[in-house]
């Protein structure tokens, strides 16, 4: 559905405007059309592919959805892909905006998410100066947002991970803690698909030969590109984290597997020792003098006590039991 259709002219906002006026002020001299979609139906779509004569290899990949991020050059106009990520209870949502750039029109469409772009036509409108940039600037402020989101779900990662770190030392159930960590993990690969695409395609905003509708905004492209290096840093820090702590995790587990090796070790020894001198009393042998004594029995269990009290004491300095 068209959420919103707005005129500017000039750096200033001249009002919403129908859809079938939008050719009047695409022809107006510093002059451009801002129009916001939620996840439009085809004939809707196609409206705006007359108006704005959109490619129509970039309309159907805004139709389908489900594209990687990127920025596609068609003749004097952009077609961007950028993914929204959330956090949504114990996984990542990622939404889908597609962003059409010309000459004199910006046109946004939006799949999988409540959350628009309200803020950003707020302060775009503030700062006159700079909306006088026109449709390149708009462009900046709408991928600026986007990528302004990556951050808090950036520091719920690291807070949920600085979480399981405690648990794997908190002696809770090891098998937990690895699936939490692969979750998380499966969570980091998620923003990185998100993140690690936009890189490469922002440079060639601001550097080399740069697209008509973004000179005058190099300097703004450059930053959102800072930005993008810092979250990618950041998922690079953490997933060496999470490596580490898969690692740490998993030898607990082996130490907790050998203490027990260690501790059934020395209570087999335990029983080995009254075992073997049973054993050795209940051979059928018929010369046997030891059978004849008559402190025989008690010296033999005195024997098998002492000697299992010994190594009880020598396991239990060893930190054996």
């Amino acid at each position: 559905m068209l959420v919103n259709c707005v005129a500017y002219q000039n750096g200033k906002r001249l009002g919403d405007i129908p859809v079938e006026r939008i050719s009047d002020y695409l022809n107006r001299p510093e002059c451009f059309v801002w129009v916001a979609m939620k996840e439009p139906s085809r004939e809707e779509l196609e409206v705006m592919a007359r108006e704005f004569r959109l490619h129509p290899l970039a309309v159907e990949d805004a139709l389908h959805g489900h594209q990687r991020p990127k920025i596609e050059e068609y003749g004097d106009s952009l077609f961007a892909v950028l993914h929204i990520v959330e956090n949504r209870e114990d996984d990542i949502h990622v939404a889908e905006v597609s962003i059409f750039v010309g000459p004199n029109y910006v046109l946004s469409v939006r799949r999988g998410t409540e959350a628009g772009f309200v803020a950003v036509r707020e302060r775009s409108e503030r700062e006159p100066h700079l909306l006088q940039h026109g449709s390149g600037f708009v462009f900046y402020a709408i991928m600026d947002n986007v990528v302004d989101r990556y951050f808090p779900v950036v520091d719920a990662l690291e807070v949920e991970l600085e979480q399981l770190e405690e648990a794997i030392f908190a002696e809770e159930s090891p098998r937990d803690s690895i699936r939490e960590l692969y979750r998380l993990k499966h969570k980091l690969m998620v923003l990185r698909h998100a993140v690690e695409p936009l890189i490469e395609v922002t440079q060639k905003l601001y550097g080399g030969r740069v697209p008509q509708v973004c000179i005058g905004t190099q300097d703004y492209f450059r930053d959102i590109y800072d930005h993008l290096l810092r979250v990618s840093q950041q998922l690079d820090g953490l997933r060496d984290m999470v490596i580490t702590a898969l690692s740490v995790n998993l030898s607990m587990i082996t130490m907790s597997t050998g203490e027990i090796t260690k501790r059934l070790a020395a209570y087999g020894a335990l029983v080995a020792v009254p075992t073997l001198i049973a054993g050795v009393y209940g051979m059928n042998f018929k010369h046997m003098p030891e059978l004849d004594w008559v402190w025989g029995y008690p010296i033999t269990l005195i024997l098998m006590v002492g000697i299992d009290g010994f190594l009880f004491a020598r396991f239990r300095k060893a930190g054996w039991l």
